[in-house]
């Protein structure tokens, strides 16, 4: 039963109140509770901890486990099984409220709460919201009365959702992989691990509310002086303010690693994703000194944004000498281009975006490619020169654009070696193994690739490192 008007609630459930609260039918959960999953035997009453047991039983047959499995865990007291349903257990008897009812609480229109619940991703949870919904909404209902777009709210709501949904993913996950995981490897018992966890939980946990204030506060400093300035720009004609809300002049760079695929095929995810994390470390320095702001990392690429075209221009340069100077370490390539952009829940969209992703398709390895317009807002950086490449044809863009590579004047890179079967670009002292094959010399970071490429050397024939040809790199085998 769902709460009306001032109406108290009890700690106990009835079997239709527990199918509102999991989803599941009133028949699905009594079959559950004949092979003593949930509830007493018999039993009209149902508690919270049996609102957790019934959505673990939920997922579990969603992940492919049997019914009969989970019933024998039950039987058995497994402690994995308990421990498991232990973690489940809050907040899951809070009282509940229909839809229509929190609507006459908030004040807000039923449309527009359905809206903001959207946005908050309170998905099919009509009949089913808490205290914390409505406190949640009530607080949207205040943003608006004092004059907050409802347009502008909702991207913000969703923001939250996405980004606090994702840190709350990341708290769970790294405890799981990093403490609980390696204690089981270790000497001690279950019980011993169980003590263990408690009481690094019973000290955690209440730093988790204080450093997530930390970091939205300090986020919103810096977020606060970069739109004062992006005003004053404006102010001072130096910057387009846009036409509809969100919309402005903005630098948008895409940097990624060559040959990152064949990369963590030859030597395996966990090599890759340890090289990822130097890249990533490398990326977010760079970008922080160049005052600009990680936007998205989709794998080995990152999406960056910059107030000014010379900041972003000299930072892809940076990340590239950089990641020249890190042993046994793929290329990097980049795109910018200068535009006007669209600021929506917390991404950039627009051609802008998708003109600076298809510079970095074309770069060839170690290239900073930018457009004519990124080059001609760069005008008069000190250190830098622009190479012409000509006019190319980029994907999804129809008109043809007139592409420079950015460089830093003076003489170029010391040439390396590059494996040809990971792609690993290899200085002095880096080569594990050489291998002559037609007259030409191929060297490799290890005997693993080697042996790779000896088993199989036509798949490899089309090196790493040969040059590129009209801006593109050799295909990837």
């Amino acid at each position: 039963m769902t709460k009306t008007g001032n109406e108290t609630r009890a700690s106990l459930f009835t079997l239709d109140e527990l199918s509102v609260r999991t989803g599941e039918s009133a028949e699905r959960l009594k079959e559950w509770q004949e092979l003593g999953l949930v509830g007493a035997p018999e039993s009209d009453s149902f508690g919270p901890r049996d609102v957790a047991r019934a959505q673990m039983i939920r997922d579990l047959l969603r992940l492919g486990v049997t019914v009969e499995a989970i019933a024998e865990a039950a039987t058995k007291q497994d402690p994995e099984f308990q421990r498991f349903l232990d973690w489940c257990e809050f907040d899951v008897g809070q009282p509940l409220y229909s839809i229509g009812h929190v609507a006459e609480v908030t004040g807000l229109e039923l449309e527009q709460l359905r809206r903001l619940m959207e946005a908050m991703g309170i998905h099919g949870r009509d009949d089913a919201l808490t205290d914390d919904d409505i406190s949640a909404l009530q607080r949207g209902r205040i943003a608006l009365d004092a004059g907050y777009q409802e347009d502008g709210l909702v991207q913000l709501l969703r923001v939250f959702s996405d980004a606090l949904g994702r840190a709350a993913e990341a708290t769970a996950r790294t405890t799981h992989f990093y403490m609980d995981g390696r204690m089981k490897t270790s000497v001690m018992s279950d019980g011993e691990v169980d003590t263990k966890m408690g009481t690094v939980e019973d000290v955690l946990n209440p730093l988790l509310e204080p450093t997530i204030l930390y970091f939205l506060r300090r986020g919103l400093a810096r977020a606060s002086r970069d739109d004062a300035l992006e005003h004053l720009a404006q102010h001072f004609g130096v910057q387009h303010e846009g036409d509809a809300p969100g919309q402005f002049d903005a630098a948008i760079a895409f940097v990624d690693l060559s040959s990152f695929s064949p990369l963590a095929e030859a030597m395996g995810d966990v090599k890759a994703a340890e090289v990822l994390q130097r890249f990533s470390s490398l990326v977010r320095r760079a970008t922080d000194i160049h005052h600009g702001r990680v936007i998205k990392q989709i794998g080995d690429a990152f999406m960056l944004v910059f107030s000014d075209v010379r900041s972003a221009i000299a930072c892809s340069l940076e990340i590239e000498s950089r990641t020249e100077d890190e042993p046994q370490f793929p290329a990097v390539k980049s795109g910018i281009h200068w535009g006007s952009v669209l600021y929506r829940e917390g991404d950039y969209v627009g051609t802008t975006v998708n003109l600076a992703s298809r510079l970095t398709d074309v770069a060839a390895r170690h290239a900073v490619v930018v457009s004519s317009a990124a080059r001609q807002a760069a005008a008069g950086l000190a250190g830098v020169e622009f190479v012409r490449l000509g006019k190319r044809r980029l994907k999804g863009i129809a008109a043809e654009e007139v592409l420079f590579e950015a460089r830093i004047e003076g003489p170029q890179g010391v040439e390396r070696a590059i494996d040809p079967v990971c792609g690993m670009e290899l200085g002095p002292g880096e080569v594990a193994a050489t291998l002559a094959l037609e007259g030409e010399a191929r060297a490799f970071c290890s005997d693993d690739c080697l042996r790779t490429f000896v088993a199989a050397p036509e798949r490899y024939q089309s090196l790493h490192g040969s040059p590129a040809v009209d801006g593109h790199e050799p295909a990837t085998p």
